[in-house]
């Protein structure tokens, strides 16, 4: 298995190079050459396996025997061992036809622990191998910060720094991040939002000589292995309610599109899929390049549902390069006018993503709206970026005779201010974070300055 950039001026990798690269060198995102295919008899053969071995199957293909299939096995295993719950991601059925996914069963309570408890393990394999060391930078707007620290903080051979914008995330959030005390973690809170970070962590990679050699990885879902790990609980989850012999539909809450491209790429992989549903809040650029090919930045709004509070959203990139049927150079040329000016998506390329995908967008009244009525129907409280996903399922449902999968992305203790707000009197955080409010937190408050991130992470790591 090669790996070949959206933007097509970048070498082809390894699975084990696209893994420690992240970014490719011409500013695109690596994608595989070719889509692994699983056979009708292949997906019917999953049906009651648990999920550590649906897991292996799904990803073997994206390794391609660069790890032997003992020790991949073994690495699956292990990552899922953290998850709270037998299942890893239990489907919970809300009305006859429609379901929640909870993803929220790992160690940090959000749906990145899925991929992030993998590529810890990964990258610690592969430095290991190689007798290397590295530095992890990341950038957050939530939960892939403490999802991150809590996959690498006990990897040997890394340090990682997250950046997250400063009084910008819940305080739950937060704590997940900044509690975590061991030597090889250090965070960073910018005086700025989520793409100021994100800018920073890109051009990061795109001139390394701040670290003099050092290896810079990254592990924003701009690292395949992210999506990779992703892509199996679609399988799991439709195999779970009769794939192959019938049709899903995913309503997945969407902000920077790693979660719901995974779930193309299922689609692309074979699973028989009827609709994508993409739900956002009131940063609605993928609803408003879908339902009306506006592919414009606006001013960010800070909403109840934080982690979709991002202008730009870096995982479209690999969607647009299937759209313009792996066109590197048109990508490009896009997203260049992108940066600088409105622009509006070619004809046929916003037809072939209309035909797999619809959406929908939420503003914070109707979260608070959906969280009070979820619960009444189902006794069920869904934090707020799951609420986006609940109402968007419902406006946007199509058949429905074909069953509905909303990926519940985070646990409702992580956003209480909104879940309060709502009505309710709160979420307990689940036993082994009880005490989270009250451990010592360790962060650094750096300004929005390349410079300056730079600077604090070369001094720091080890």
């Amino acid at each position: 298995m090669r790996y070949i950039s959206t933007r097509g001026q970048a070498p082809a990798l390894s699975f084990e190079e696209v893994v420690l690269t992240g970014m490719a060198s011409d500013g695109g995102l690596y994608v595989p050459e070719t889509v692994p295919q699983l056979s009708y008899e292949e997906l019917a053969d999953m049906a009651g396996c648990s999920y550590a071995e649906i897991a292996f199957r799904v990803m073997k293909p994206y390794v391609g025997g660069e790890i032997d299939d003992e020790t991949f096995r073994g690495i699956v295993r292990d990552a899922y061992r953290t998850f709270s719950h037998d299942a890893v991601v239990p489907l919970n059925q809300l009305d006859a036809n429609h379901y929640l996914l909870e993803l929220f069963h790992g160690p940090t309570l959000a749906f990145k622990d899925v991929a992030l408890q993998l590529l810890g393990r990964l990258l610690d394999h592969f430095l290991a191998k190689r007798g290397e060391r590295a530095v992890i930078m990341g950038a957050t707007s939530g939960d892939t910060g403490s999802a991150a620290i809590e996959g690498c903080r006990h990897c040997d051979n890394l340090d990682i720094f997250i950046l997250h914008p400063h009084e910008r995330v819940s305080e739950v959030q937060r704590r997940q991040m900044t509690s975590v005390l061991a030597d090889n973690v250090f965070n960073i809170a910018i005086e700025g939002n989520f793409d100021d970070a994100q800018a920073m962590v890109k051009a990061s990679f795109a001139d390394q000589s701040f670290l003099n050699g050092t290896r810079l990885v990254a592990v924003n879902s701009i690292n395949w292995a992210r999506i990779m790990a992703q892509i199996v609980y679609y399988v799991a989850s439709a195999v779970a309610l009769g794939a192959p012999h019938r049709k899903a539909s995913f309503c997945v809450p969407s902000a920077n599109f790693g979660n719901v491209f995974a779930g193309y790429m299922a689609y692309r992989m074979g699973l028989p899929v009827e609709r994508f549903v993409i739900a956002t809040n009131a940063n609605d650029i993928l609803h408003r390049t879908l339902a009306d090919n506006d592919f414009s930045k606006r001013d960010l709004v800070a909403t109840l549902a934080p982690s979709m509070d991002i202008v730009v959203s870096s995982n479209f990139e690999r969607l647009l390069f299937e759209a313009y049927q792996r066109d590197g150079k048109a990508v490009a040329e896009l997203l260049e006018r992108f940066q600088d000016e409105p622009t509006a998506l070619a004809e046929a390329p916003l037809s072939r993503l209309r035909e797999c995908f619809a959406s929908h967008s939420v503003d914070d009244a109707t979260i608070l709206e959906v969280i009070r009525e979820a619960h009444q129907r189902t006794q069920e409280i869904l934090d707020p970026h799951t609420a986006t996903g609940y109402r968007a399922a419902e406006r946007e449902r199509g058949d429905e005779s074909v069953p509905m999968i909303t990926l519940a992305t985070a646990h409702p203790a992580k956003f209480a201010e909104a879940v309060v707000k709502a009505g309710f009197p709160g979420v307990p955080l689940p036993p082994h974070m009880e005490d989270l409010l009250e451990r010592e937190e360790r962060y650094t408050v750096l300004p929005a300055e390349l410079s300056a991130v730079q600077a604090f992470v070369a001094e720091n790591r080890r």
